[in-house]
């Protein structure tokens, strides 16, 4: 059977190994018998020659190297330029990351077969970034560009084939949002490797990189940036550690409030309970997850959560609030606990678990076999696969 040439576009090339860039990855390294798939990135971060990542082909195009949103309207640019030199049967963008090629081919006449791929949408992000209040300057002005790329998040939407998304919630946030209709809509929600993140494997080295000892540990993964709720965790540690003193909070990842976090704890007499650790190299990140004892992840507002789906793999209890795409990515009371978005809430949990070691592991256990059934890449890459040959057909 002649594969399906599937051309993909996002501003970050593949090596930033977000999760928008983990799900390309994935997803075509899994496809690779049915698609023969290019990904188009910015170029960014020293990608300027076309490279294989995984075995996916990544073609740059160039953009800024500064950051949002100078890099991703270069990109677009670039890509409404040079429309005429994409070929494929089908083609996808995500987020905003190609609203300049589908307007190109509209300008022209052309009609193809595009997938609009959201993750948390845009507008949304804006709005609960409004309703939280409290924005210093750079967040104010970083949120309104934000709005300015939810407009072209919309636009793309509107004249995409179909539109995915990765929960029920998003889906819900696009019709109000974006006003799309549900009967082009398609839900894929992301996956994790059970193979990579597994609750096999040796700690004792990456316990004595973290200097925990012997001591329980809580983990965090991910962005360090406003709709995290980090400040939430720093609130709750401050009464766990009254019941548990020698608990140590391990922070993987970086961001804009990283400086602000480290003052925090500072100033809450926690430094000697808190590790951060940065952003942590691929080979080591499965390690991280399996050797602590609970992860708490205390984002309001989140599409689902890839950080969500690794802990779970890797037989580790998720504490989260029940709010956005968390509450679909977590059973509760079952893989984890979710509860209302306060600290108090998020301590008393976090307590919970660590006071429990037998619902921890059934927690744990529960969990990967959940990510394993329902979540895995194996999972999405084949109703993705699904969703290109709908797309197609449509256009034919």
């Amino acid at each position: 059977m002649k594969k399906l040439r599937l051309a993909v576009f996002n501003t970050q090339p593949p090596t930033y190994l977000g999760g928008v860039e983990r799900r390309i990855l994935e997803t075509a390294k899994r496809l690779q018998d049915k698609t023969e798939t290019t990904v188009y990135s910015g170029s960014k971060g020293g990608l300027h020659e076309p490279k294989s990542v995984n075995g996916v082909k990544v073609i740059p195009c160039f953009s800024t190297d500064t950051a949002f949103p100078l890099d991703n309207w270069t990109f677009n640019q670039t890509l409404a330029r040079n429309a005429a030199a994409f070929h494929a049967d089908v083609y996808e963008a995500h987020t905003a990351s190609g609203y300049g090629l589908l307007a190109a081919f509209r300008k022209r006449g052309v009609k193809v077969p595009f997938v609009q791929t959201v993750h948390g949408v845009l507008a949304d992000e804006y709005a609960q970034a409004r309703l939280r209040g409290g924005l210093s300057l750079r967040s104010r002005v970083a949120n309104f560009f934000m709005w300015q790329l939810a407009q072209k998040e919309l636009e793309a939407a509107q004249h995409a084939t179909l539109v995915v998304t990765i929960s029920r919630y998003s889906q819900q946030k696009i019709r109000q949002f974006y006003n799309i209709n549900p009967a082009k809509i398609r839900i894929v929600p992301n996956g994790v490797d059970p193979e990579r993140f597994k609750p096999e494997g040796d700690c004792a080295e990456i316990r004595r990189r973290i200097k925990l000892g012997d001591r329980q540990s809580v983990l965090f993964v991910g962005r360090l940036i406003p709709r995290k709720g980090l400040s939430y965790l720093v609130e709750a540690a401050k009464r766990v550690v009254k019941e548990h003193r020698e608990i140590v909070f391990v922070i993987v990842g970086d961001g804009p409030l990283r400086n602000r976090l480290i003052w925090e704890v500072t100033q809450a007499n926690l430094s000697g309970n808190f590790v951060f650790l940065g952003d942590v190299a691929e080979g080591d990140l499965p390690a991280v997850y399996r050797c602590v004892d609970v992860f708490a992840f205390p984002s309001v507002q989140e599409g689902q959560g890839i950080a969500l789906l690794e802990a779970q793999a890797s037989g580790k209890p998720v504490v989260a609030f029940d709010m956005s795409g968390v509450a679909e990515a977590v059973r509760n009371d079952k893989t984890g606990l979710l509860v209302k978005p306060n600290s108090e809430a998020l301590a008393e949990a976090i307590m919970r678990l660590l006071l429990d070691a037998s619902l921890r592991a059934k927690m744990g256990a529960q969990g990967r076999e959940f990510v394993k059934k329902e979540l895995s890449w194996d999972v999405c890459a084949e109703k993705m696969f699904s969703v290109y040959r709908e797309a197609r057909k449509s256009v034919a």
